[in-house]
């Protein structure tokens, strides 16, 4: 109860943004607690994270309030399959979610947050398939969990997310998700990707090479015929990060480099003003062509 209020006199006096009362905070955590008041609680906390600074060590170290957001993650596990669940029950998650990603993203929480194994607690949502909009939500906010977790360039968390099943769930959305879902996913990747051990796992053999080759290549073909920049960034990020590795780069030079990105027709997609992604574009077409005079061991 000290710590609580202790850490919610520090939030409160140091957010000049807060307009609720510190009590009113410390209420709606403690009614987490109370099924019957948990929907309301989680929806008034979602909204008020952004102007509480410290809400996520506070989530964290205050008694049941991690075990009731899982409870309220758990619960809607038998509603996705077959899909059952209403907007109103995806709502009340997707809120319980929001103030997991607040633990996620905090850097004194986030190792706890890890070691608890909590982000496993998402993959069910990450799995499912139904294009009804609770559903979409659903995933939608379960990437921003994991993508708040990538975030700051940690390694502990690519080292975890490699030993889950997280780059299989992140290839299907990637293929099948909405543009915004398809988005997230791929900046998740990209992450992934930027981290050395996370580029050598993808690159270790050529089946998991292929796997994420294979849907990038579908991303490009889709991006050609409905464009989006945002989404584009991340393609191209993956890409050029893939010609860092030399067996990687020399089987995308020989067969599995989209003829957009080669003969840079796909630099027609991306706005005039977005000089990053050009860039990358031309430096991933450097790499190729300094590839075909050095040979290397090819898969």
């Amino acid at each position: 109860h000290y710590f609580i209020q202790s850490n919610l006199r520090s939030t409160m006096t140091t957010s000049p943004k807060a307009s609720v009362e510190r009590e009113q905070i410390y209420q709606w955590v403690q009614n987490l607690l109370n099924p019957e008041t948990r929907e309301q609680s989680l929806a008034e906390l979602s909204k008020k994270r952004e102007l509480v600074p410290d809400l996520a060590p506070l989530l964290w170290h205050s008694f049941g309030t991690i075990s009731a957001l899982l409870q309220e993650i758990i619960a809607i596990y038998p509603l996705i399959s077959p899909p059952h669940l209403t907007a109103q029950q995806s709502n009340s998650v997707c809120n319980a979610l929001a103030l997991l990603q607040c633990v996620a993203s905090h850097h004194e929480t986030r190792s706890y947050f890890l070691k608890a194994n909590i982000p496993l607690f998402l993959y069910p949502f990450l799995h499912t398939t139904s294009k009804y909009r609770q559903f979409e939500y659903l995933r939608l906010t379960s990437l921003g969990v994991v993508g708040a977790l990538v975030k700051p360039d940690d390694k502990e968390v690519i080292q975890f997310l490699l030993n889950t099943e997280i780059i299989p769930l992140l290839l299907r959305i990637m293929e099948h998700g909405s543009e915004l879902s398809k988005t997230v996913a791929t900046f998740i990747l990209q992450k992934i990707l930027l981290d050395d051990h996370g580029l050598a796992y993808i690159c270790y053999t050529f089946e998991r090479f292929k796997s994420v080759t294979n849907v990038l290549q579908s991303m490009v073909d889709s991006l050609v015929r409905e464009p989006s920049g945002r989404l584009l960034k991340h393609v191209v990020r993956c890409y050029l990060r893939l010609t860092d590795n030399p067996r990687a780069k020399e089987a995308l030079n020989r067969t599995l480099m989209p003829e957009q990105l080669k003969d840079g027709t796909i630099v027609q997609m991306i706005k005039q003003d977005d000089n990053s992604t050009k860039r990358w574009v031309q430096q991933l077409q450097r790499n190729l062509s300094n590839s075909k005079s050095s040979p290397v061991q090819q898969y």
